[in-house]
């Protein structure tokens, strides 16, 4: 089974990646590469396509990778029917009872403090 995947290439600090077409049980890196379909740099956003080469891949049954799919789908590569969008990912806290915003809230307590003396009326006489 054929994958569309992002290979990395560029230097240290400074990525860039090939999109490339290769055998899914492969490594990116070590894997034969059946076809170059575009190139991507994160840090300019650029991104250079070959639509119909990716198309052709995609009618013949490559499996796109989740980020490969968003990058595509962003550029107006129609998706095939039998392509599913990964589960969005929820993060939960492992102890929620332990965080601040779960703990019961503290009543302030007030300070005593002494009243502003109002002078003292004398009766009158």
């Amino acid at each position: 089974m054929l994958a569309i995947r992002m290979q990395r290439n560029g230097r240290t600090h400074y990525p860039t990646y090939r999109i490339v077409v290769q055998e899914s049980q492969r490594h990116p890196l070590s894997g034969r590469v059946v076809a170059e379909v575009g190139n991507y740099n994160p840090a300019t956003k650029a991104l250079t396509l070959d639509k119909e080469l990716v198309e052709k891949y995609l009618s013949n049954g490559a499996q796109p990778s989740s980020r490969v799919a968003f990058i595509l789908k962003k550029n107006g590569v129609k998706l095939p029917k039998w392509y599913k969008e990964p589960a969005q990912k929820k993060a939960v806290a492992k102890h929620a009872d332990k965080l601040r915003k779960n703990q019961p809230k503290e009543e302030p307590v007030a300070e005593e403090t002494p009243a502003e003396e109002a002078p003292v009326e004398t009766p009158a006489e």
